[in-house]
């Protein structure tokens, strides 16, 4: 397996490919979180912030609505959303295994979910 994922890293172009992918993604999610006029907040400094893993609070940690969201998330086959236990909130991870096409869909599904649930 770990032969046929280094043949294919390298017809993509190696590890730039990669590097490219992952912070086009992360810039994705970002950016909605950052554009959602307080709606989703990322707990971490833009300068510290993974590119792996987003964290993000809804409503500045509303846990019955960050409930709905995983709920809501699962009914569109989103999943593995929740955040680490000691943190709470949602987390998002982009993986290389997560295709930018996953992203957009959590990006629409973030959009419509604070559409429908601003107060």
């Amino acid at each position: 397996a770990v032969g046929e994922y280094l043949k294919y890293t390298k017809q993509k172009g190696g590890l730039p490919y990669w590097d490219e992918i992952s912070d086009k993604k992360s810039r994705m999610l970002y950016d909605t979180i950052d554009g959602s006029d307080g709606f989703y907040q990322c707990p971490v400094q833009k300068d510290c912030r993974s590119r792996m893993n987003v964290p993000f609070t809804i409503m500045g940690g509303n846990e019955a609505l960050e409930k709905k969201f995983l709920a809501d998330a699962t009914k569109v086959k989103l999943y593995t959303l929740a955040g680490h236990r000691s943190v709470g909130g949602c987390r998002a991870s982009l993986y290389n295994g997560m295709p930018v096409e996953g992203v957009e869909k959590l990006m629409d599904f973030m959009k419509s979910f604070m559409d429908e649930n601003r107060k």
